[in-house]
């Protein structure tokens, strides 16, 4: 009985004993099985946000140069020396308000010497009209009653010797001599009388016009230089540009003044040509001026691109930009940055734009469900630089991968650790 009893009592030992092993095998094996399926998922770490609703702007970007609406510009009409300067840059002025005077001695001095060219020269017209000064229509006049009187001499001379050859007192030779005197007289006479109503040829008439009305020109133009000698608003507006003082000389063609009406402004900028296709006239225009770091300007697109032009590597097309300018900050030809609104809306379901990938034709996104990929394929809207409206195809609060942190592509069923929303 005792031995049986011992044999019990080690036969159970030993059977504890090959539990305890069985056991630790099993324990074991899951750990190395646990291992195993981790090293073959392979997370990988990918940055990641959320779908939510927001506002988003399509905007074209450009840069422009302000100008003024209904302004004018002065320029120096001949060389000559500014005398005073009545005005100061920024400051506002009335139509026809006189804003600087001009040394005009030399307009003086032209409009007297033109002057007394074309009373010349009409003098000379009246002349060559009427066959010559009056001192020549005299002598012409008297040359031509000196003819008359020498024809009827040479006639009765040649009437008494026709009569004496008839009688035989005179001979045919005295009697030619006499016809070819009177001959003479006569063309004398018509000469005269040519000098007196034709002095001139057509040619030396025309000559003498054309120096009347070269003259008349250059008076016209003394006066004119008179008149612009004193330079006067063109319109009321503001003093944007006064690049002189006072006894400077200028050359004709010197910009002298800028005005315009700065309450209203415009912007002229260009857009690349890809992008004319989204312009329509009115659309919503923001500027901003880096000399007022937040400031923004609104205004509207006014005038569409009329053609295509290059501007250095680009293909551009020009557009203007009605702008208002309560404040007269905006100040003509300086550079702005141009953002022209071509569509708009707010509390839509938008992504970031980097979420969304493109695959024939068909947009698509990663959505990332129990820490595994899954591609959905979605509609988009509107879009920005940054920002992509999602149509249908993915609810709000949705998580959706961007971009994996070591760079590798994105797909189907891949396993991923977020790291950011």
């Amino acid at each position: 009985m005792k031995l049986m009893a011992a044999n019990v009592l080690n036969n159970s030992k030993r059977g504890k004993r090959g539990r305890s092993w069985l056991i630790a095998a099993l324990v074991l094996a899951v750990i190395l099985l646990a291992a195993f399926m981790s090293l073959g998922r392979r997370d990988i770490t990918v940055s990641a946000a959320r779908a939510r609703r927001a506002e988003i702007r399509s905007t074209i970007t450009t840069n422009g140069k302000i100008e003024g609406i209904n302004g004018f510009e002065a320029h120096a009409p001949a060389a000559t020396t500014v005398l005073r300067i009545l005005v100061t840059t920024g400051e506002r002025v009335k139509a026809g308000q006189l804003l600087l005077q001009l040394d005009n001695a030399d307009a003086l001095a032209q409009a007297a010497k033109a002057q007394a060219q074309l009373r010349a020269a009409e003098a000379d017209v009246s002349a060559v009209r009427s066959g010559g000064t009056r001192e020549e229509v005299l002598t012409t006049e008297s040359q031509a009653a000196k003819a008359e009187a020498q024809v009827k001499v040479a006639e009765r001379n040649l009437q008494a010797l026709r009569r004496l050859q008839g009688q035989g007192a005179a001979s045919a030779g005295e009697v030619q001599t006499a016809e070819n005197r009177l001959q003479s007289a006569q063309a004398d006479l018509s000469l005269a009388r040519k000098r007196g109503t034709s002095r001139y040829s057509p040619p030396e008439v025309e000559r003498a016009e054309a120096q009347a009305s070269q003259a008349k020109a250059a008076l016209e133009a003394a006066r004119n230089l008179l008149a612009h000698s004193g330079i006067r608003a063109a319109r009321a507006g503001t003093v944007y540009s006064l690049p002189l003082r006072q006894g400077q000389f200028v050359n004709a063609g010197d910009l002298l003044v800028q005005v315009a009406d700065l309450k209203n402004v415009q912007v002229r900028a260009f857009v690349d040509e890809p992008d004319i296709g989204r312009l329509q006239k009115g659309e919503p225009v923001e500027v901003t001026w880096d000399a007022f770091p937040g400031r923004i300007w609104k205004g509207t697109l006014s005038n569409l691109p009329s053609s295509i032009v290059a501007l250095g590597s680009r293909n551009v097309g020009e557009v203007t930009c009605a702008v208002s300018n309560d404040d007269l900050k905006l100040l003509p030809n300086v550079n702005v940055s141009v953002g022209i609104i071509t569509a708009q809306a707010s509390g839509i379901l938008t992504v970031p734009r980097e979420a969304v990938h493109q695959e024939a034709g068909q947009s698509y996104v990663f959505r990332i469900e129990n820490g595994v990929l899954k591609r959905r394929n979605v509609q988009t809207g509107l879009s920005n630089l940054t920002t992509m409206q999602i149509v249908s195809g993915l609810e709000e609060n949705s998580q959706i991968a961007l971009n994996a942190v070591n760079g590798n592509p994105l797909h189907e069923g891949l396993a991923v650790r977020a790291t950011t929303e």
